[in-house]
């Protein structure tokens, strides 16, 4: 186990790994990723340094978001395994010394659950309709849907049913939203983090925090439609019907108590996209205990936005009496090395340039690779050693680029597929592209493609599939270039994205963490270069560790000590050049 996860608290200061479960690794060969893929990947997971894995939805599901749409909360997709491999799964992981954490998705069900089932077979007005939230629609004969919002994927936001009356489904049609105003509701998913908690999860990851409570009553609905569905994480107000509401935190207080049945109590980390003045109260002790700070997230790669990131999550943390969380990607937004590697232009909307870049299949902008690594690397040198928790998306260890390419016959992310105009997206899938695992395998000369390599699966899948055919396509095609990112070749190569992500997260287990403290004791951000310090332990003995980054054209002295991490090499006179990060530490006085 490792140091940190002996104590209660430990996903105050964890390095949890996100594993999207259909992209992880395949063990059957059907092209999908699946739940013994992680049971075979643990060892390599925990040789990476990390204290927990968070696994994205691998419920029953049809597909229609990547399994955000769940048909059944208790059990596991067949096609990524069964409750057995489950269980499996968490015990090797505990054997490990990892801990499990799981990703639930209250804001909606999928319209094959079976509450949704029952509410299309009911009556308007019936106790199975008050579990979502249906309305008459406008009109004559009701023709029209209660207003005009759009779905943040694209179309109404609003599906007629048969007997005329709308269900309202902020995402997919598919993903009709739940009314957190009825209590069948509250008790279901009390009893769903019972049940996961009784099979070996420790913590829960909580989808769309932010908008499970909505208000569609008190003002007419076509008077809402001045508030966008477009989630935006700059709303103040508690004024708008769907995100952020004060109500929501009455569920969280909720929530705590059936977390505290359990010994050591669960905790929680809500996803929600809100301005960093609110985090707190979702982070409170009395509510989810953690939040996530996108602001790393959504940066651009600048001094004073990356300083202000660091700076506002730090004031979160302090008022919320917990720690942050620090998010460079995730399975919704285009991965670092690629944003940092694209102009970076600032936009009323961020990655805006980026889903341009996406939307053109790769072509309008001049993606600067060598510049985009080297600053992704100079990125988690400087997220790492922050004090709270440090949440790694799969892949990005090994320095993945986006793929940006994929055959649009390909994507299955319904972004793609049900914007239009000016809304159109291409969409997530070029983050989701299962992972390159084995370099040498490559595609045979009959299935050569100039971008991608069907037949191919880089270790991704075996060779063949468990009825002893050949192994079907990854559900993503790889392009060829992945080659040049899987593990096995990482591995060999002590400069590689990989090694510096070991490296950092052993320093961090061994120097920061066993200190106990979440604070640092400086942080500046001057002459375009931001520095931080905070209390560290080299051989028991009291020390500080400065982290400094160098955004300028300048190269810059190194503080006073020993320098232990560098993101790239230094000058040959010592110094720290452009885009890149040192760790130095020295002893200290008590």
């Amino acid at each position: 186990m490792t140091n940190n996860n002996m104590n209660d608290d430990w996903w105050k200061q964890a390095v949890v790994y996100q594993i999207y479960p259909r992209s992880f690794k395949d063990v059957n060969g059907d092209g999908i990723g699946d739940i013994r893929g992680v049971t075979e990947k643990m060892e390599y997971l925990r040789n990476l340094g990390i204290d927990a894995i968070w696994l994205s939805p691998f419920y029953p599901s049809e597909l229609a978001d990547g399994g955000y749409d769940v048909k059944d909360y208790r059990n596991v997709d067949p096609r990524l395994g069964s409750m057995a491999d489950f269980d499996e799964m968490a015990e090797t992981a505990h054997k490990m010394g990892l801990k499990v954490i799981v990703d639930i998705v209250p804001n909606h069900t999928s319209n094959k659950h079976e509450w949704f089932q029952n509410a299309l077979r009911a009556a308007p007005g019936s106790p199975e309709r008050d579990r979502y939230i249906f309305r008459r629609g406008r009109g004559t004969n009701g023709e029209l849907p209660p207003n005009g919002w759009m779905s943040l994927f694209g179309g109404p936001a609003w599906e007629r049913v048969d007997d005329g009356e709308w269900y309202l489904h902020i995402f997919a049609k598919e993903q009709p939203d739940l009314n957190w105003k009825n209590k069948e509701v509250h008790e279901a998913f009390k009893d769903i983090f019972r049940f996961w908690s009784n099979h070996g999860t420790d913590g829960f990851r909580i989808d769309v925090a932010h908008g499970l409570a909505k208000d569609l009553d008190s003002r007419p609905l076509s008077e809402l439609d001045k508030w966008p569905v477009q989630e935006q994480s700059e709303y103040h107000s508690s004024e708008h019907p769907l995100w952020d509401r004060p109500e929501v935190h009455d569920i969280y207080k909720e929530w705590r108590k059936v977390f505290n049945e359990f010994e050591p109590h669960r905790f929680a980390v809500g996803e929600a996209w809100v301005v960093p003045e609110h985090q707190h109260l979702y982070a409170s002790e009395n509510e989810l205990g953690q939040v996530f700070n996108f602001e790393f997230a959504k940066a651009n790669w600048d001094c004073q936005a990356l300083y202000t990131a660091i700076a506002e999550g730090l004031q979160s943390a302090e008022d919320s009496g917990s720690t942050t969380t620090w998010v460079m990607s995730n399975h919704d937004v285009v991965r670092q090395a690629t944003r940092y590697a694209l102009p970076q232009v600032d936009s009323s909307t961020y990655h805006q340039l980026d889903k341009d870049w996406l939307l053109r299949d790769g072509q309008t902008y001049f993606e600067d690779r060598a510049k985009g690594t080297r600053r992704a690397r100079a990125g988690f040198a400087l997220e790492a050693a922050l004090p709270g928790s440090v949440y790694i998306y799969q892949g990005e260890e090994l320095g993945l680029f986006e793929v940006p390419d994929i055959p649009w016959d390909r994507l299955e992310d319904p972004t793609a597929h049900r914007t239009r105009g000016k809304y159109t997206e291409k969409g997530r899938d070029g983050c989701r592209v299962p992972l390159p695992w084995v370099a040498g395998n490559t595609p045979a000369p009959a299935n050569w493609n100039p971008a991608f390599g069907e037949g191919a699966s880089f270790g991704f899948s075996p060779a063949r599939n468990q009825d002893g055919g050949p192994a079907s396509n990854p559900h993503l095609p790889q392009p060829l270039w992945f080659k040049d990112f899987a593990v096995d070749k990482e591995e060999s190569d002590e400069n590689s994205m990989l090694s510096l992500y070991r490296n950092a997260l052993n320093l961090r287990s061994t120097l920061l963490t066993p200190t106990g403290n979440a604070k640092i004791t400086a942080l500046s951000a001057t002459d375009g270069r931001i520095s931080y310090t905070r209390k560290a332990l080299v051989n028991f003995k009291p020390a500080e560790l400065t982290c400094l980054t160098n955004f300028s054209q300048t190269a810059t002295p190194l503080p006073q000590g020993r320098t232990i991490l560098v993101s790239d090499s230094l000058t040959d006179d010592g110094l720290l050049p452009q885009d890149t990060t040192a760790w130095v530490v020295r002893l200290v006085q008590e």
